[in-house]
C-alpha cells in the first residue's frame, strides 16, 4: 500500500466510526423521544420554588420587548419568579424600551440592570455573573434575549429539577422561529433538530449526559455559588458550565417538552461569525477539560470529551485529508487504489445522512414535508461542507486569542 492508501484508509475508518456513533445516538434519541411522547408532562410537587430568570442582553432592542413579554406570560405563579434583564453596555435604545416595559407592568418582579464600559461589555458570562448577584431565586433559569418560550416551558423545567435531587440542571429545547425566512434558516432548523436535539436525547438515553445550551435551561442556585459563577474567559459558557456540573456529581437532563423559539441568522456572514464563536468556545472547553480523559473518577463524562475531540479535531482532519486525496488522485498527482472504494463509501454516507436526518426531523410536528428531503440533500453538499471551514476558523481564532491573551468580548449576533 502506498502512503496515500494508508492515509485514505485511516481517514475512511475515522469518518465511518464517527458516522456509526451518530447513527447509534439517533436511534437512542428516537427511542427517548417516543418514551417522552407517551409520558405525562412533569408536574410540580410540594412547595413552588422561587425562580430567577436571567436574560443577558447587549444591543437587543429589536427583540428584547417581545422576549420580556413572553416571559411575563409564562404559566408559573406570578409571585414565584422574577425576570432579571442585564442590559449590558448597550448603545441602542434598549434602556428606553425596558423603562417603558417597567411602566407598563408595575408590581411585577421585573429587574433591569444597566452596566457601563467598566462593569459590562465583557461577554455573556460576565453579564450573567452581574445578574446572578442580584438574583433572589433558589433556582436560576437562563433565556437569551431573542427567545419566546412556550407558556409551560419554565413549569416543565422546574418540575423536572425539583422531582429529582440527582439533577443539577434541566435543559429544554429551542426551535427556529424564522425557519421559513430562507434556505439558510431551513438548514439551521434541520441542523438543530437532527444534530443538536437528537444527539442530546441520545446521549441522555445512553449515558445520562447532556450539554447545556445557551438558553432555556434551569439550574440550582447552590451550583452557581459553589463554582463561583460563569467562567468569564469562556465564549461557550454553556458547554463550560456543563462540565463543572458533571464534576460535582450532578446530572443534566433533557426535557424536550420545554420549548422556546429563537431567531437564527439569516445571512451566511452572520451565521459564520456565530458558528465560529461556538467552535472557538467549545475548543476552549475541550482543552480545559482534557485532563478528565485520564481521570478514572470522571466516569461517563469522558465520553463527552472524546465526543467533542472527535467532532472538532478527528472528523475535520479526516474529511480534509480524504477530500484532498480524492482531488489529487483525480488530477494525477497521487495514486490511491482506494479512490473508487472511497467514492462508494461517500455515496453510502450521503444516503445514510439523508435518510437518518429526515427520520429525525419528522419527529417534530409540521416537519413531515417532502421538500425537506431536497433541503437535506442540498444541505449535505453545501452547509455541512461549510462547517469544516467554521471548525478550522474556530481553532485559528482560539489560538490567536491564546497567543495575544485577548479578553472575552460580546460576539453580537445580528437580529431581524
Amino acid at each position: 500500500m502506498t502512503v496515500a492508501d494508508i492515509l485514505m484508509l485511516i481517514a475512511v475508518i475515522c469518518i465511518w466510526s464517527l458516522l456509526l456513533v451518530n447513527v447509534v445516538l439517533i436511534v437512542a434519541g428516537f427511542l427517548y423521544y417516543m418514551q417522552i411522547e407517551n409520558e405525562a408532562p412533569p408536574q410540580l410537587q410540594g412547595e413552588v420554588p422561587f425562580v430567577s430568570i436571567l436574560v443577558p442582553a447587549h444591543n437587543e432592542g429589536k427583540v428584547i420587548v417581545q422576549t420580556v413579554q413572553a416571559l411575563l406570560a409564562l404559566e408559573y405563579p406570578r409571585d414565584r419568579y422574577e425576570i432579571v434583564v442585564i442590559n449590558d453596555h448597550s448603545s441602542d435604545n434598549s434602556r428606553d424600551l425596558l423603562s417603558a416595559l417597567q411602566e407598563k407592568h408595575p408590581g411585577r418582579n421585573l429587574i433591569f440592570l444597566h452596566t457601563d464600559a467598566e462593569t459590562g461589555g465583557k461577554g455573556k458570562s460576565n453579564a450573567l455573573n452581574v445578574g446572578f448577584r442580584q438574583a433572589r431565586g433558589e433556582l436560576i433559569a437562563i433565556y437569551d434575549a431573542d427567545n419566546t418560550p412556550e407558556k409551560k416551558a419554565l413549569l416543565y423545567l422546574v418540575s423536572e429539577l425539583t422531582n429529582d435531587p440527582s439533577l443539577g440542571a434541566v435543559i429544554g429545547k429551542f426551535r427556529t422561529r424564522n425557519r421559513d425566512a430562507g434556505l439558510l434558516t431551513r438548514f439551521i432548523n434541520i441542523e438543530t433538530l437532527s444534530f443538536q436535539w437528537m444527539a442530546q436525547a441520545g446521549r441522555w438515553k445512553l449515558f445520562r449526559l447532556c450539554t447545556i445550551p445557551g438558553t432555556n435551561y434551569i439550574m440550582r442556585r447552590e451550583i452557581v455559588e459553589r463554582i463561583g459563577g460563569w467562567d468569564v474567559r469562556a465564549v461557550a459558557e454553556d458547554t463550560e458550565i456543563s462540565f463543572r456540573i458533571y464534576r460535582m456529581g450532578f446530572r443534566i437532563k433533557f426535557q424536550p417538552k420545554a420549548v422556546t423559539w429563537e431567531q437564527e441568522p439569516q445571512t451566511v456572514k452572520v451565521w459564520f461569525k456565530q458558528r465560529t464563536r461556538w467552535a472557538k468556545g467549545n475548543i476552549y472547553v475541550i482543552i480545559k477539560n482534557l485532563p478528565l480523559l485520564f481521570d478514572r473518577s470522571a466516569g461517563s463524562v469522558r465520553f463527552d470529551i472524546i465526543y467533542f475531540l472527535s467532532i472538532y479535531f478527528l472528523l475535520v482532519t479526516s474529511l480534509v485529508v480524504s477530500d484532498l486525496l480524492l482531488v489529487l488522485n483525480a488530477l494525477g498527482f497521487v495514486m490511491t487504489t482506494l479512490a473508487g472504494f472511497s467514492s462508494f463509501l461517500w455515496m453510502l454516507a450521503f444516503l445514510l445522512f439523508v435518510l437518518g436526518t429526515f427520520i429525525t426531523v419528522v419527529t417534530e410536528k409540521g416537519e413531515m414535508r417532502l421538500s425537506n428531503v431536497w433541503v437535506i440533500m442540498l444541505m449535505y453538499v453545501s452547509y455541512c461542507q461549510l462547517w469544516l471551514v467554521v471548525a478550522a476558523n474556530g481553532l485559528y481564532a482560539y489560538l490567536k486569542d491564546l497567543a495575544f491573551k485577548r479578553e472575552t468580548e460580546w460576539y453580537k449576533t445580528e437580529r431581524y
